[in-house]
């Protein structure tokens, strides 16, 4: 899956999430983005919504979060405290693009889609909680950029349903994200050998979406066969936010993205391939005695040692009783034209 310049197949695309990491402060974005790049990520996504985007502004009961981190807010209220401003997103663009990074973001509502589109986006994020919104989806598969979408609290159904609404439409570029949808997400809900299921039975690109602390995690998912990661990133543990908890820092990053750029190099590729280069330190047939021309070769005479310069041990049924077509030295190698 190409996003921008960069190609999936290649690598893993690493996602620094700002969300509300920037914590009401522009000046805090622009040096997160800048400490992203820092920490190796290939991207940073922003989130591109207001209050009214996500919910009513309602002080009912129904509107008001029970249990997990933000326990007691009310959602309007936590959404305007969390929300990028949108007279922020052209500084962030240009920031990012400044700094080699790929920028994109996750809308909520078709209008956060149309104010987007002037940055010309290379791909779109939904979010597990907007996915379920078919018509939503649409609208972005529509646009005909590439489309990640993370699976949280999606059901098999709905992958299903979502994935032919965005082909219906001619999109055929779509990622979906393994997520659990806790914050901070548990390592036994996890479910990660669900990867390469997502991946097989829906002929996409997989990534995963970690809401886990630590970096184990995205580790574990690219061993399985994810592409993409996306991981919430903080400028520093001081910063206070709604996202701080999850979220890694600079140092913490790029730790991760050592660890996911080498378990990249130890998955190598599919097909086999020869575990070592020393190849010469392997057994081969040599002369143990010295051997004159004519005489027979025997188990006295010829044995499989180190080094692997001569014959491959498996000749050496085919060659117990033949005759020396040559006078072979004792520890000398035995090749193919001595019988």
């Amino acid at each position: 899956m190409k996003i921008e310049n960069f190609d999936t197949n290649k690598n893993v695309f690493i996602i620094a999430e700002l969300s509300a990491n920037h914590s009401g402060s522009l000046e805090t974005a622009i040096q997160t983005i800048k400490a992203a790049k820092r920490a190796g990520a290939d991207a940073i996504k922003l989130q591109t919504y207001t209050a009214d985007s996500l919910t009513l502004n309602s002080q009912k009961e129904d509107f008001m979060i029970r249990g997990g981190l933000w326990d007691g807010r009310n959602l309007y209220e936590l959404y305007e405290q969390a929300m990028t401003p949108r007279e922020w997103h052209k500084e962030l663009f240009d920031v990012a693009s400044n700094e080699g990074l790929i920028c994109f973001s996750s809308p909520f509502c078709k209008d956060d889609v149309e104010f987007l589109e002037q940055f010309n986006p290379p791909a779109y994020k939904i979010a597990s909680f907007e996915a379920i919104d078919y018509d939503f989806v649409e609208y972005v598969a529509k646009k005909n950029r590439p489309i990640i979408i993370s699976t949280g609290i999606v059901t098999h159904e709905e992958i299903s349903d979502i994935v032919k609404i965005c082909k219906n439409v001619g999109n055929n570029k779509i990622a979906l994200l393994k997520c659990t949808s806790s914050y901070p997400a548990p390592l036994n809900e996890m479910n990660l050998l669900n990867i390469p299921t997502i991946k097989d039975e829906f002929s996409v690109e997989i990534g995963f979406s970690d809401h886990t602390l630590g970096i184990v995690a995205p580790i574990v998912a690219v061993s399985l066969g994810a592409r993409i990661i996306e991981k919430h990133f903080i400028l520093n543990k001081d910063i206070k936010s709604v996202d701080d908890a999850f979220s890694l820092d600079e140092t913490e990053f790029a730790q991760m993205v050592k660890a996911v750029r080498d378990a990249e190099a130890l998955l190598g590729k599919k097909q086999f391939i020869s575990g070592g280069e020393s190849r010469n330190f392997a057994r081969s047939l040599y002369a143990s005695k010295d051997i004159k021309v004519g005489e027979k070769f025997t188990e006295e005479n010829i044995r499989s040692v180190r080094p692997g310069y001569g014959l491959h041990p498996k000749f050496k049924k085919e060659i117990l009783g033949k005759t020396a077509k040559r006078g072979i030295e004792f520890a000398n190698k035995i090749t193919k034209d001595d019988y």
